[in-house]
């Protein structure tokens, strides 16, 4: 039941989300710090890998790294308080901290989106317009969509979080077991108009939009592969796969997250519901690494040196 505050400030939210599980509290901050200092090694690594080898200065790498640096971002913003709340016993957070913590979850998706949006279209003009790529996609225009890619994705969720401060509140109780903005404007006894119609523009243009991009260039790849030479189609099936992958991966978290806070579904079991309202922050910054890694042949064989090195 939410603590009625009439019209006035908050200065903490309580998210009630979080249940006690009992003996398995230990268990469970191991786990999911392992899978934290994994995300950060593998995507450190990766970053690492692609600065300091020239051979990999090239767009494709250069807007993966740009990926990895997001999966960090992204990871930061939810694992280490993750951990702390699963020790405590009471699941408060500061306003201000709330706050933080929601610019840094919807900086993180509108970057993956258009990042992932922009590497379709590097793929795009290296498959349906080899001779062109080169003088298309130079070093200086890679550097431009990367500052652009983060600035956009900066601006437009600091425009968001201008909305949601100065909201009178009639509660303080978040049932989620992060910060998230819908979350805190059904809160408001204001009226919410504003932050409506600008969170579903910004929803379209940081979402969809992208998608609609990714989709195109990959119906034109499509019909460049169906009418070349097999070996084309197997560079551009070797070229594309993780990045449909990754696309689907995040696109499905994001998806459920958007549905399930924007018409209040409980479509699973509570368990279930909390782990898919993690997932695109949790899985997508695990899966891109180990996905990459595994499939771009270069990076592969850059890391498996490494690791002889290394032993």
């Amino acid at each position: 039941m939410n603590i009625k505050i009439n019209s006035t400030k908050v200065s903490y939210f309580t998210l009630t989300a979080y249940f006690d599980v009992g003996a398995f509290e230990y268990l469970l901050f191991i786990i999911i710090l392992s899978l934290y200092m994994f995300i950060v090694c593998s995507n450190v690594l990766l970053i690492v890998v692609i600065c300091m080898n020239r051979s990999l200065h090239e767009p494709m790498y250069l807007f993966l790294c740009s990926l990895f640096v997001n999966e960090l971002y992204g990871s930061t913003a939810l694992f280490p308080f993750l951990l702390v709340q699963i020790l405590s016993d009471i699941h408060t957070v500061s306003a201000p901290f709330c706050f933080l913590q929601i610019f840094c979850v919807y900086s993180y998706a509108c970057v993956e989106f258009l990042n992932l949006a922009v590497m379709s279209y590097d793929r795009y003009l290296a498959i349906c317009c080899p001779l062109q790529y080169n003088t298309s996609m130079t070093f200086n225009k890679v550097i431009i969509l990367i500052a652009v890619t983060w600035i956009y994705s900066f601006l437009s969720v600091v425009g968001t979080i201008s909305l949601i401060v100065p909201l009178q509140l009639c509660g303080n109780i978040i049932n989620k077991v992060y910060c998230l903005n819908y979350s805190i404007v059904k809160l408001a006894c204001s009226d919410t108009r504003v932050n409506n119609i600008y969170g579903l523009v910004g929803t379209f243009l940081s979402v969809f939009a992208p998608f609609i991009i990714i989709l195109y260039t990959y119906v034109k790849i499509l019909q460049v592969c169906f009418s070349g030479s097999k070996q084309a189609r197997q560079k551009a099936v070797s070229t594309c796969t993780p990045h449909l992958a990754s696309l689907l991966n995040f696109s499905f978290g994001v998806c459920f997250e958007i549905i399930t806070s924007r018409f209040d579904l409980n479509i699973a079991p509570n368990v279930l519901n909390i782990f898919l309202s993690l997932y695109f922050l949790t899985c997508q910054p695990f899966f891109n690494p180990v996905m990459y890694g595994l499939k771009m042949s270069k990076i592969r064989i850059i890391c498996k040196g490494l690791l002889y090195w290394c032993i």
